[in-house]
């Protein structure tokens, strides 16, 4: 093996030139690849950051506006969700869904503590708001809001970390009061919601914010989260034309009227983006694969140039009794080499880039409703073996049609070879 390595490099030695041109081509092939790889993963991660803990089957439901007259009513009338939404939500449809909750939105508020302030979007909330919101309370700063302080109208508030280090510094905030436009509220709770560190929207109990606001049983929209029996996309759409059927018998509206009921279903978005992500990763690896293929090409020519030069060489080993297979053997391993060096120069450098680039690509921390469209470009260590088998197969490919010419000269011909 040292003896036909040995050989090898003697060969590339002599072709210095006409080598690195085409190991140039099939670094420059597997570097794209990798580049394009990266770049398909930060899509991917951008959008999936987008959710970041939040849970994926939720659906959130809104009133709108009737636009087709129905049993008496004329088009334009105003749908209002109430809590017997929630009831009807919780009561009909229990078999595909955890648990349903109502919100109410009292948009943007001053928050302040003395000279401190803030302004903050508040919402009235249960307890199961935490879950999906994805939000989270680190150990020590207290708790969210709880079945008692709904029971009890409580007026607690939970607010973000941000928040906190406006309105109180380095001091702690929980059981202390702040002003919420007028209003005093006691602080039980600071939460975090990962990859939005700039997050500023408060919670309070829904009970609290329904009597404090005079918003009577009226709610601003309300929230329940699909169970494994929806999770794929034939029967989350059958549910949700079912649900929405039943919602147009509850508020006397016609069943093909679209806009009286306005929903938000993340689960679809979730599948969206996990099919954008594979139609991505597909297109990726065929415009790599092809871009590597340009380079391959490029190293089978020159084995075929390669063969042609030593066909007096390869006639004067038959004579000796060298064996097909070892000059097979021959041919192919260059063309391997090769492959493998330069491709492996362009493994590294793709890699390099992409590494990189992630540092330039940091989650946005522009508040609760940041997006993210690309994040973390890099690929992990299934693509780089992946991308390691590719060099080997593409080699061993490039070098076998001019390894098999090599093997079918006659030994006269090649003898007779000038």
């Amino acid at each position: 093996m040292i003896s036909l390595l040995h050989e090898i490099l003697n060969t590339i030695r002599q072709n210095k030139m006409r080598t690195f041109l085409t190991g140039f081509a099939v670094a420059w092939g597997i570097f794209m690849l990798i580049v394009l790889l990266g770049s398909g993963n930060g899509l991917k991660n951008g959008f999936t950051s987008n959710f970041g803990d939040r849970l994926m089957n939720v659906v959130n439901i809104w009133g709108g506006r009737t636009n087709i007259p129905y049993a008496g009513f004329q088009s334009g009338r105003r749908i209002y969700i109430a809590d017997r939404d929630v009831k009807f939500t919780a009561d009909e449809f229990d078999r595909d869904i955890n648990f349903v909750i109502g919100n109410v939105s009292l948009g943007s508020k001053n928050i302040s503590n003395g000279a401190e302030y803030l302004t903050s979007s508040m919402t009235g909330v249960s307890p199961e708001r935490i879950i999906v919101d994805g939000a989270k309370i680190a150990q020590g700063n207290g708790r969210f809001i709880n079945d008692l302080d709904i029971r009890e109208k409580r007026k607690v508030i939970v607010i973000s970390e941000r928040a906190k280090d406006i309105l109180f510094k380095n001091q702690p905030a929980i059981g202390k009061l702040v002003n919420v436009a007028g209003i005093m509220y006691t602080v039980v709770g600071v939460y975090y919601i990962e990859n939005r560190q700039d997050a500023t929207s408060s919670y309070i109990p829904l009970s609290t914010a329904k009597i404090v606001y005079n918003r009577g049983i009226n709610l601003s929209n309300f929230t329940f989260t699909l169970n494994e029996n929806i999770y794929d996309k034939e029967t989350n759409d059958e549910f949700m034309s079912g649900y929405r059927k039943r919602f147009a018998q509850v508020h006397q509206v016609s069943p093909d009227d679209e806009n009286a009921m306005w929903y938000w279903n993340r689960f679809e978005d979730y599948l969206q983006m996990a099919n954008a992500s594979k139609y991505i990763n597909i297109a990726v690896w065929i415009i790599g694969i092809f871009t590597l293929l340009s380079g391959i090409v490029g190293v089978s020519n020159i084995m075929l140039i390669t063969v042609r030069e030593r066909t007096r060489e390869f006639g004067i080993r038959k004579s000796i009794g060298a064996s097909p297979w070892s000059i097979l053997k021959l041919v192919i391993v260059e063309s391997v080499f090769i492959t493998t060096i330069f491709g492996y120069i362009g493994l590294v450098c793709g890699v390099g880039i992409t590494e990189f680039a992630s540092q330039f690509f940091q989650p946005s921390s522009a508040g609760s409703d940041s997006f993210n469209a690309f994040l973390n470009p890099t690929v992990d260590i299934n693509i780089a073996v992946q991308a390691t088998l590719l060099l080997i197969i593409a080699g061993t490919v490039a070098g076998f049609f001019p390894a098999l010419k090599a093997v079918k000269i006659k030994t006269i011909e090649a003898l007779n070879n000038k």
